[in-house]
């Protein structure tokens, strides 16, 4: 059994269908701070080929900056003030990658009510489910995001991070829509504000 100690003293579980097995996902927080850790079981058990969760790619992100999913479709927010520390929170689906990108669900746990001076915080952990609709039984990308009171600091500290299950096909069309997206962003950096020299009229201050 895992022994949480001092550093984690919370735990959410998930079940979910993934091809024709399951994946048992656990979140592992602690409720005084932003610190989160996940855990994957693979359960394909039922399978009709045993070797299918090797093909399966996992990958954990601290920050989800760092993935090629966010990057391409996923709009983050970052703000900090006297108040709030905030860095790569979920934001929105880029609004071109909407029939791209689905939720698969949502869903807000909240530990605790806090105020501080004259505001009203929430200590909570939001959950978000994304995947790739064309492929929605073998991707899925769960973003884990914790809002934690530092009591100390009076602040409200927002941080965010990722988990990604996909097979070897979905990952694929994800990195030819990255690749697209990186090419298409130079593209318009290149050319978007270069002037048609045609197209420019010249005047001649001596002619005047």
């Amino acid at each position: 059994m895992l022994e949480l100690g001092k550093s984690l003293n919370r735990n959410y579980n998930i079940r979910l269908p993934f091809l024709d097995g399951f994946y048992n996902i656990g979140l592992f927080f602690n409720s005084k701070s932003t610190f989160l850790l996940f855990s994957v079981k693979p359960d394909f058990s039922e399978s009709k080929s045993k070797e299918i969760s090797d093909s399966l790619r996992i990958n954990m992100f601290k920050n989800i900056e760092s993935s090629k999913f966010s990057e391409t479709f996923l709009n983050l927010h970052t703000y900090n003030s006297r108040t709030l520390d905030i860095i790569n929170q979920f934001k929105e689906i880029k609004p071109e990658f909407t029939d791209e990108v689905g939720f698969i669900f949502n869903e807000t746990i909240t530990l605790n009510k806090v105020t501080v001076g004259d505001n009203i915080f929430y200590d909570q952990l939001l959950l978000y489910m994304l995947t790739i609709n064309s492929y929605n039984n073998e991707f899925f990308y769960l973003i884990a995001e914790r809002q934690n009171i530092n009591q100390k600091l009076g602040k409200k500290i927002v941080r965010t991070s990722g988990l990604q299950i996909s097979s070897g096909r979905a990952m694929s069309i994800i990195n030819d829509f990255y690749n697209a997206s990186r090419d298409s962003e130079e593209f318009i950096k290149n050319e978007s504000y270069k002037i048609n020299q045609e197209e420019v009229i010249t005047l001649d201050v001596n002619s005047w």
